[in-house]
């Protein structure tokens, strides 16, 4: 397969030396395949030519653009089998899973597709003038949402396709209206590669401006930085690790012009079992097991932290999920580093005081095995040690008996911020533990019932955020409708004529949008 490329809009280049090949994690063996870091030349041609058609891109039609991103759905579709086959070969998911994710991703794209097409997400808002106003006359104002500019988006390791390079965030900065430069990751370079041909496929099939995508290779952290630090960049996308993020949100902060970086950084997801849930405990922790190993544990809401009575109830639930662990087979992580990493997120808890091992997986031959492992502490011990409250990135979980409600609240009003939380309970038990869930609405993004948190769905009210150290912009989604809003901001226009004002705020209203005219929403 040779040396693979960097994708610099329209053209490719290699003209890096330092380089590296994907992984098996099946059996540890390099794949077919070379790939170099970009270099500081290439970096800087990919976000110029961002900022070149950015120009272009910003001011496309509705319709153009829903083109280019149905477009990218039907190529992604268009490289059939090749698609899935390289992608089990580099992340070791099962097809069913890979199949599964490009569905997801395609659905993803047709979903802002159809944002666009109806454009309202630009909010447009209309004040008419009243120049017989006393004792000053009203100006006319129209507010509406524009392109922020060329935007930087970080693959994550744990989703090849719908956290990769056509996944949400570079769906959403593309319907925004924002090109994106891509930073491809080292896990799976090969299956990135042909996404990132299907985008350009797809550019160039539906007239879109040189420079609208861009994907870049690199394992080494310059590469990353460079493109944050970069002066024409003006937003970053970014779901991966708490330091990874961390790094990129202080690198923006830093530069002479700091701009927004929407890091998604990982969550334990603390899972509230109230007394009345435990009536069915084989059943309750038959469907907890399965949420902990799914996808051998690696999804940023998996539920690492989970709150059990002491009550006999209690001991019934944590009894059969020690079973159902021991008589479980662990997994085969996406990577040697994602595995290393949680091996030692796993020693590092064993040796905190008060957590006991309650069980432990069978482990798979692979190169990259892993056991599933489940822990148990008590409240205090928790409540004293914050350690216990960090994620271990992998089929773990800690459980935490609380005594009772007391107890329990308390601990809630001590999280730290978290993607998700989930309260398991009767009706009863809901109007008993109110309280909690006005405690957790300040912690998280996202609050369940009865329910897991593992499965993120795609729709207009989904949020995938929360408060730091879960995200470094607890008031965005990285998915739904409103990750959109994550690449625009507001512009007002005063005593403009109609002719010079954009479509979406001319008086005709061709497009037909929602509009706030005078306080009152209408298509009028």
């Amino acid at each position: 397969m040779g040396t693979k490329v960097q994708y610099l809009g329209y053209t490719t280049s290699s003209l890096g030396s330092d380089s590296f090949t994907a992984i098996n994690p099946q059996d540890g063996q390099t794949i077919e395949g070379l790939f170099v870091d970009a270099t500081s030349e290439e970096i800087n041609k990919a976000v110029v030519l961002a900022e070149k058609a950015f120009s272009v891109y910003k001011k496309t039609t509705n319709e153009t653009r829903t083109a280019f991103l149905e477009a990218i759905a039907s190529e992604i579709e268009n490289l059939g089998d090749e698609l899935i086959n390289t992608g089990m070969q580099e992340t070791a998911l099962p097809q069913a899973r890979l199949q599964g994710e490009r569905g997801r991703t395609c659905g993803q794209l047709r979903f802002f597709a159809s944002i666009v097409k109806e454009g309202s997400y630009v909010d447009a808002r209309i004040d008419t003038a009243m120049p017989d106003r006393a004792p000053i006359p009203k100006p006319d104002i129209r507010q509406m949402s524009i392109a922020l500019g060329p935007v930087a988006v970080f693959g994550a390791s744990n989703f090849p396709l719908a956290f990769s390079v056509a996944g949400g965030d570079t769906a959403s900065a593309l319907a925004a209206g924002c090109p994106v430069i891509f930073k491809a990751h080292p896990a799976h370079p090969n299956t990135s590669d042909l996404v990132a041909s299907a985008i350009i496929k797809a550019a160039q099939n539906t007239g879109m401006p040189d420079g609208v995508f861009s994907m870049v290779h690199g394992r080494a952290n310059r590469v990353g930085e460079e493109l944050v630090k970069h002066p024409a960049v003006k937003a970053v996308g970014f779901t991966g690790s708490f330091r990874g993020g961390k790094a990129l949100f202080d690198l923006a902060n830093q530069r002479e012009e700091p701009i927004p970086v929407y890091a998604e950084m990982g969550s334990t997801n603390p899972v509230f079992i109230l007394p009345g849930a435990l009536k069915d405990a084989k059943g309750l922790a038959t469907g907890m097991i399965g949420s902990i190993s799914l996808g051998v544990g690696q999804f940023c809401t998996n539920p690492g932290l989970s709150f059990i009575p002491q009550t006999e109830d209690g001991k019934a639930f944590i009894d059969a999920i020690t079973e159902y662990v021991t008589a479980s087979d662990g997994g085969t992580m996406l990577t040697q580093g994602i595995k290393s990493a949680y091996e030692a997120g796993k020693a590092n808890l064993e040796v905190q005081s008060g957590v006991q091992s309650l069980a432990r997986s069978k482990k798979p031959p692979s190169s990259a095995g892993v056991e599933a492992q489940i822990y148990q502490v008590s409240t205090k011990e928790f409540s004293n040690n914050p350690i216990l409250a960090r994620e271990v990135f992998g089929p773990s979980s800690v459980i935490v008996n609380y005594k009772d409600k007391e107890d329990i609240l308390t601990i809630a009003r001590n999280l730290d911020g978290h993607l998700t939380a989930t309260v398991h309970g009767t009706p009863e038990d809901f109007k008993e533990y109110r309280e909690l869930f006005d405690i957790l609405e300040g912690k998280v993004g996202r609050i369940l019932i009865n329910g897991f948190p593992t499965g993120v769905e795609v729709c207009h009210s989904m949020v995938h955020g929360g408060p730091f150290p879960a995200t470094t912009a607890s008031q965005t989604t990285s998915v739904g409708g409103n990750a959109i809003q994550r690449f625009v901001r507001p512009v007002s226009y005063q005593n403009f004529p109609d002719d010079l004002l954009p479509e979406q705020l001319k008086n005709r209203n061709s497009l037909k949008i929602m509009r706030l005219i005078d306080g009152e929403l209408t298509r009028a």
